[in-house]
This record gives C-alpha cells, sequence and structure tokens, in this order.
C-alpha cells in the first residue's frame, strides 16, 4: 500500500452569529460513508500554512472575505479516501467572515463528486450530534474558544485510529 503524506490547512471559520462552516462529505468509492469536515485542504509545494487555508476556503465555499486569526489546533491524522491512502499533518486556524453565503462553483472536480452540503452549525449544534464530525472533539474546541478564546498555544488534537484499523475507514 503506496501512502501519500502531506500537510494541510484547515479553517474553523466563524459567521456573525459565532457559528462554524462545516462540508458534508463522503468517499466516491464507498457513498454510505458520510461525515462532516472543516473546509481545508492539502497545501502546494511553496505555500505558507495561512495561504492554503485562505485558497481552501474559497475554492470550497466561495466566501472570500475572511479574516484569518490564530493557530487553535493540530492533529495527524491517517486515513483512505478516493482508492488512495493518506498520512496527513493537519493545522487549524480560525478565521472569520462577515457573510453567510456560500458557492461551491469553485471547488475541484473531486470535490464537487464528494461534497454535497454547506451548514452553518451552533455549538450547541455540533456538541449534540450523532453524525460523524472530523476532526473529533471539534464541537467542545469550539465551546472553549468562544468561551475563553483561542489557546496560547495551539492545541493537540487526538489521532484517530492506527493504519491497522484505518484501511477502509475514512474522512477527509
Amino acid at each position: 500500500m503506496t501512502v501519500r503524506r502531506r500537510r494541510a490547512a484547515r479553517v474553523l471559520l466563524l459567521d456573525p452569529a459565532d457559528r462554524i462552516l462545516l462540508l458534508h462529505g463522503f468517499d466516491p468509492q464507498e457513498p454510505g460513508r458520510q461525515w462532516w469536515f472543516t473546509p481545508g485542504g492539502g497545501v502546494e509545494e511553496g505555500e505558507e500554512l495561512q495561504d492554503a487555508a485562505l485558497r481552501e476556503i474559497a475554492e470550497e465555499t466561495g466566501i472570500r472575505e475572511v479574516r484569518i486569526g490564530p493557530l487553535v489546533a493540530r492533529r495527524s491524522s491517517a486515513f483512505s479516501f478516493d482508492g488512495r491512502h493518506y498520512d496527513q499533518d493537519e493545522w487549524f486556524f480560525l478565521a472569520w467572515t462577515p457573510t453567510t453565503e456560500t458557492d461551491a462553483s469553485g471547488q475541484t472536480e473531486l470535490e464537487l463528486r464528494s461534497t454535497d452540503e454547506l451548514r452553518w452549525w451552533t455549538v450547541r449544534d455540533l456538541l449534540a450530534t450523532e453524525e460523524t464530525v472530523y476532526p473529533g472533539g471539534l464541537g467542545a474546541l469550539l465551546d472553549q474558544v468562544l468561551r475563553h478564546g483561542p489557546p496560547t498555544r495551539p492545541v493537540r488534537l487526538s489521532r484517530p485510529r492506527p493504519w491497522a484499523t484505518m484501511v477502509g475507514r475514512t474522512h477527509s
């Protein structure tokens, strides 16, 4: 099995009502396996993390008016998606936008095949949902950030299951 190593910039994007924007996705090869996730994706060669975060927000959501804030969390993640295996280091930025209108027309061909909804979530909704949300613990992290402000150093989110149990499991 070939594992693709990559870096990813992800965003906790908040609207004026402190709701977070999540995308609903699924593996095109296994459409029944579904989850919600934060905007973001792979960092291109020579690209800064913040620049990648802003680019990914624009591509995935159509939102260009964004104030990027501090880095609030990090994690490593191993997963399979669309027949490829990834070992990914992720950095999560806090960001704000004055708009709630989204436009998915800038998504890549793969994103268009693997996402079907963008939704603004309250912390209460996020904490109460039984749907799968990545990263795990996002609701608690966002609750803490909104109550107490961003952490002084990025929080280390737990790594999902090891490869031995991840083969066949997917998430973005």
